[in-house]
C-alpha cells in the first residue's frame, strides 16, 4: 500500500524522523486556519501518489492565510498524471534550503536483502540522477539480522559522500528511518529531499512510504491509511470477502486455485483472445486450496458483478481440494446466487484436472446447467471462454 505524503510525514514524526509541521485539508477555506497555525505562511502541496507535482503546478508557496486559500483552490481538483487532487497538505515554511539530499531503504528482491540508496544530489527523481550521474548514487546492502547500526549508518554516509558538517545528523536520521522501515513493515521509505536548511538542521521535507500488505495483520492502524476513495469497488468487495482479486481490463472472468495456475490462465486466455476479437482476461482471482461452495459463490458474485465480464473461465487443478468438491462447489454456488435473487446470465467454462477429475466432470455433466460448459483441456477451455466473450 502506497501512502500519501502527509501519511508518510505522520509516520516519520511518530518515529522521530525530523519533519516540519503540516496538516491535510480537502477544502480551500480550511487553508486559512491551518496557515495561521503554521505561522502565517505555508507550502501548499497536492496529495497524489505520483511524482512530478512541482512541475505540474501542484506545489505552491502561500505568503499569507488568504493566499493559502487561493493556492489550495487552484490545486484541489487538478489532474496530475491522471491523478485527481482531492487533498492538499499545508506544511510549515522551511528556512532557506542550503542543500538537498536523498536517502531511502527498500526491499531488494533480486538479491534477497534490504538496500540503502543515498545521494547528495536530492530534490530530483533518483532515477534521473542514477542515469546521468551514477557515481552520485550510493547503494549499500543492509543485512536483515544486523540492521542499521551506527556503524552501518556511517558506512552509508561515507559511501554517499555527505558533507562532514551534516554527517552526525544524517547518521542519526538513517538509524531512525530504518526503525520506521522495520516497525511499520514497509517495503520502501524514501526522503527526497532530505534538506540542510540555513540554521544547520537536516529535515525531511518530503517522504514516500510503501507498506507490505502481507503484514496488515500486525498493524490494525494501517487500515486507516488506505485510500478507500480511490479503491476499485470490486477489489474492495473482494477484499471484504477475503478473496485474492485484482481487476484487469478485459472481458473473460478468471477463477483458479493457486496463484501460479491463475497467472498461467491469464496468459492462455490472452493468447486465445487474439483469435477472438482481441478479448482479454478481466481479472486475477485465486480462490486458494479450499474451494468451498461459499468461496466459489463469493468469487462468482464478484466476477459476475463486473459489467465488463462477458464469460467466466473456472480453471481448477485438484490437489488438496479434490475436483469433485470443486464441482459440487460450482453447482452449489450457482444455486446460492440464484436463491439470493442474483440471476446468472453469463456463460461459465469449467476445466477440471487432477485429483478426482473424472468424478468432478461427471457431477457437472449430471447437473447439466445451461450456462456451464465443460472443456477438458486448458487451451481448449481458454479458447471457448474467449469465443463466448467475443460473441
Amino acid at each position: 500500500m502506497d501512502l500519501f505524503e502527509y501519511q508518510a510525514r505522520d509516520l516519520f514524526a511518530k518515529h522521530g524522523v525530523p519533519v516540519l509541521a503540516g496538516e491535510v485539508i480537502d477544502t480551500p477555506e480550511a487553508a486559512r486556519a491551518v496557515t495561521e497555525r503554521l505561522g502565517g505562511r505555508s507550502v501548499v502541496k497536492a496529495q497524489v501518489k505520483t511524482g512530478g507535482r512541482g512541475k505540474a503546478g501542484g506545489v505552491k508557496l502561500a505568503s499569507d492565510p488568504q493566499d493559502a486559500v487561493e493556492k489550495a483552490g487552484q490545486i484541489l481538483g487538478m489532474d496530475i498524471k491522471g491523478h485527481t487532487v482531492h487533498k492538499v497538505m499545508l506544511a510549515e515554511m522551511a528556512p532557506e534550503i542550503a542543500e538537498e539530499y536523498y536517502v531511502s531503504f527498500l526491499l531488494d528482491r533480486t538479491n534477497r536483502t534490504f538496500l540503502s540508496i543515498a545521494s547528495v544530489e536530492g530534490g530530483m527523481e533518483i532515477e534521473e540522477v542514477a542515469a546521468t550521474r551514477p557515481e552520485a548514487v550510493a547503494k549499500i546492502p543492509v543485512d536483515a539480522n544486523e540492521g542499521v547500526t551506527e556503524a552501518k549508518a556511517r558506512e552509508i554516509v561515507a559511501a554517499a559522500k555527505f558533507p562532514a558538517e551534516v554527517a552526525d545528523q544524517i547518521t542519526e536520521i538513517l538509524q531512525t528511518l530504518w526503525k520506521t522501515f522495520i516497525a511499520e513493515d514497509a517495503l520502501l521509505v524514501e526522503v527526497n529531499p532530505l534538506a540542510k536548511v540555513a540554521d544547520g538542521r537536516v529535515i525531511a521535507l518530503d517522504g514516500k512510504v510503501s507498506l507490505d500488505a502481507n503484514a496488515e495483520f500486525r498493524h490494525a492502524d494501517h487500515a486507516e491509511l488506505e485510500d478507500k476513495a480511490a479503491a476499485n469497488p470490486l477489489e474492495a468487495a473482494a477484499k471484504a470477502k477475503g478473496l485474492n482479486y485484482v481487476k484487469l481490463e478485459g472481458e473473460v472472468g478468471i477463477i483458479g486455485n493457486g496463484a501460479g495456475l491463475v497467472m498461467s490462465t491469464l496468459d492462455v486466455v490472452a493468447y486465445a483472445g487474439e483469435n477472438h476479437s482481441g478479448v482479454k482476461p478481466a481479472n486475477f482471482l485465486d480462490i486458494g486450496g479450499g474451494a468451498s461452495a461459499e468461496v466459489m459463490a463469493n468469487g462468482l458474485e464478484i466476477i459476475l458483478g463486473d459489467p465488463d465480464v462477458k464469460s467466466v473461465f473456472v480453471n481448477v487443478f485438484g490437489g488438496i481440494t479434490a475436483c469433485d468438491a470443486v464441482a459440487n462447489g460450482i453447482v452449489q454456488a450457482l444455486e446460492l446466487l440464484e436463491s439470493k435473487g442474483e440471476e446468472v446470465t453469463k456463460p461459465l467454462v469449467v476445466r477440471l484436472d487432477g485429483n478426482n477429475a473424472e468424478l468432478g466432470r461427471q457431477i457437472l455433466d449430471d447437473r447439466n446447467h445451461p450456462l456451464v460448459q465443460r472443456v477438458d483441456t486448458m487451451d481448449g477451455a481458454a479458447d471457448k471462454a474467449a469465443e463466448l466473450a467475443a460473441k
